[in-house]
């Protein structure tokens, strides 16, 4: 007898998303006490979980390069929604929140899950094997996306203070479009083998990674509106969670812009997790598209959205990186360079970028 097929919307992963936005409705702008907390925090855990599994239909529909780059962009839309709107709201006190934001997007995609992706990897055989060209290319997009953006208002002198000039932002968030738009052009169009999973002989391998039944369109569309919702209800209740991690940030004795770096964890689980899983299958390259991929997009989507948003928002906006800062990523992206050129890398890399991680957010909570 055959067993009645369930119906997609009694799935968990179908109910998870919409209880998560009920949720956010809700608790918006509300005061919550502590079970309230808890309760958000589980629902937020679960439009994670939700959100990982509608990427990763949508990425087995698609194939690769294009799904890591629908998850990576879908993240960071939403996020780069979520930083304007709170400038908007926030006044002078959140001059430096797209800086503290985006830089601790790069950290952790460059060197957590990066190094996550790594160690996983290596966990089935001795080296994680992926593709140096193209993942050496993303790499330098993103050390010249970060340079532009977050290093150079440092040293401009045109304004007093690490802030670019209206022509100096203006160019700033040009540059990063054309360079975002050049490299994903590359990625799915030019040279897309170059990000597609390889071998151990540095062989291309079939990008629908050996899985069978391939998503039909109407679910994998159903899978991406869920994935858009998941993903607004993380980035939403992030938020919402926001006043009790500040409470548990200062009850510490941390600083306030480590509000920041937690939030940032908070909205990249769902690109963490899914890169974690296509390391454990042996799909390092797709885990490293993930990493660099969300990188750039936080970068290259944020810079020009800023600027745009730069017409009405009052008082200074802060881009340049204090000299810590500076230093973590200039290391970052040097042992990156390294990590990448062989092609394959041991759990020695993956642990060099841990330690990256690591040491950014101890920086982080003290300075």
């Amino acid at each position: 007898m055959a067993v009645p097929m369930r119906s997609p919307w009694l799935r968990w992963t179908t109910i998870a998303p919409v209880v998560a936005v009920v949720t956010l409705a809700i608790t918006w702008g509300l005061v919550l006490g502590t079970v309230p907390v808890i309760i958000v925090a589980v629902v937020l855990a679960a439009a994670v979980l939700a959100a990982v599994h509608h990427a990763e239909v949508v990425a087995h529909r698609v194939g690769e390069p294009f799904g890591s780059l629908v998850l990576a962009v879908a993240v960071t839309v939403i996020e780069v929604a979520l930083i304007v709107t709170l400038m908007v709201s926030g006044g002078p006190k959140t001059a430096s929140l797209a800086r503290d934001t985006v830089f601790a997007a790069v950290m952790i995609t460059a060197n957590g899950i990066f190094g996550l992706s790594l160690l996983l990897g290596t966990l089935r055989r001795k080296t994680a094997v992926f593709n140096a060209e193209g993942t050496g290319s993303a790499l330098a997009t993103v050390g010249t996306l970060a340079t532009l953006s977050l290093v150079l208002p440092t040293f401009t002198t045109s304004r007093r203070g690490p802030e670019f000039s209206p022509a100096q932002l203006g160019f700033a968030a040009i540059a990063s479009l054309i360079l975002y738009g050049v490299f994903v052009v590359t990625q799915t169009v030019r040279h897309r083998d170059f990000f597609l999973p390889v071998g151990e002989d540095g062989a291309v391998l079939d990008d629908a990674g050996g899985h069978s039944g391939r998503p039909s369109g109407p679910e994998t569309a159903f899978s991406l509106v869920l994935l858009l919702v998941a993903l607004i209800a993380v980035v939403g209740l992030a938020k919402v969670e926001s006043p009790a991690i500040e409470a548990a940030v200062a009850a510490l004795g941390f600083p306030q812009s480590f509000v920041g770096v937690v939030i940032a964890l908070l909205v990249l689980l769902p690109e963490t997790i899914a890169a974690a899983n296509a390391a454990r299958r042996d799909r390092v390259q797709v885990s490293l598209n993930l990493a660099l991929g969300s990188a750039m997009a936080s970068i290259g989507l944020t810079i020009p959205a800023i600027a745009l948003a730069s017409i009405w928002l009052s008082g200074p906006l802060v881009l340049g990186l204090d000299p810590t800062q500076i230093v973590l990523l200039v290391i970052t992206v040097v042992i990156g360079g390294f990590t990448i050129v062989p092609g394959r890398a041991t759990r020695l890399q993956a642990c060099v970028h841990l330690v990256l991680l690591a040491a950014f957010v101890f920086l982080a909570a003290s300075p």
